[in-house]
């Protein structure tokens, strides 16, 4: 089932302009530079708290904030990617990983709990899928447009199952996405259920897409699900390293950020793309040489 290919349609870059495509580009550079950078930091002692890398996974949150715009957000631990993606101060992300309290979450949330009111983004408390419910109360109280981001093995909580069926009910206006590698921290999927989400969502009468991790195909999902919420969206992701720390026990099965970069060649955006890559390199360089 999971593939780098699952439920791809056929030629959908054309459907985007020039420009999205490139700024597209620019957020999967900006946070894969990030995240990079955040691992040699934590390699060399500068960051005393787990860290919890999106590496692999960029592509999803920078579609996400192309496509879903102007939301509250709810993420998960492993959330760098959603809070740069969605316009988050990166040197408030560097000083909360480096416990300052001119940290975002003044460096108390450190990298699991990242919280900005500037970007209407809610911390996580560590526990397991608890980020739904909230999200859910959130959009009841509130009437809000909400987000939501949990890993294949939270959606498998009860009460995250009960409040996606809340929300359906209540027809909440909130995008579900769950990220799927496949496993819970190592225990593969097919060992813990036979069943899949965007099933159950179905069942609980909102529109669920099974994906694969192409930022196209996710903002052409997300677009549409916009009009209708709520609704869910389980996409299939790779993390590149351990579920916290920096260490590496295979090689993935797939990078999205090189296919990305691969399509922009065939669309003849390789230049663009080569420059987009290196600004983004040098500028969260630069911020972390002068922040350790």
């Amino acid at each position: 089932m999971r593939s780098s290919n699952l439920g791809v349609i056929e030629n959908l870059t054309a459907q985007f302009s020039k420009e999205e495509t490139l700024e597209l580009f620019q957020k999967i550079c900006l946070i894969r530079a990030f995240e990079l950078e955040t691992k040699e930091a934590y390699d060399a002692g500068f960051i005393k708290m787990p860290v919890y890398l999106s590496l692999g996974q960029e592509a999803v949150a920078a579609a996400l904030s192309l496509s879903y715009k102007n939301p509250y957000i709810f993420g998960q631990h492993r959330c760098h990617d959603l809070y740069l993606a969605y316009g988050g101060n990166m040197q408030a992300l560097i000083d909360e990983l480096l416990h300052k309290p001119t940290g975002c979450a003044r460096g108390m949330g450190g990298s699991a709990s990242i919280h900005d009111q500037a970007i209407n983004m809610f911390g996580h408390d560590g526990l397991m899928g608890t980020q739904i419910p909230i999200a859910v109360g959130f959009a009841l109280a509130k009437g809000k447009r909400v987000i939501a981001i949990m890993g294949d093995a939270s959606a498998e909580e009860d009460y995250v199952l009960g409040a996606m069926a809340y929300a359906a009910h209540k027809k909440l206006p909130i995008l579900f996405v769950c990220l799927d590698n496949g496993l819970s921290i190592l225990t593969k999927v097919e060992v813990r259920r036979n069943w899949r989400m965007a099933d159950v969502a179905a069942s609980f009468g909102m529109r669920g897409v099974e994906i694969t991790d192409d930022p196209w195909l996710i903002m052409h999902h997300a677009h549409h699900m916009s009009q209708s919420l709520p609704a869910f969206m389980n996409v299939h992701v790779v993390r590149h390293l351990w579920h916290a720390g920096t260490g590496k026990d295979s090689e993935p099965e797939w990078d999205r950020y090189e296919l990305v970069k691969k399509e922009l060649f065939n669309l003849g955006l390789d230049k663009e793309a080569e420059t987009i890559r290196q600004n983004a390199e040098n500028l969260v360089h630069e911020l972390w040489s002068k922040s350790i």
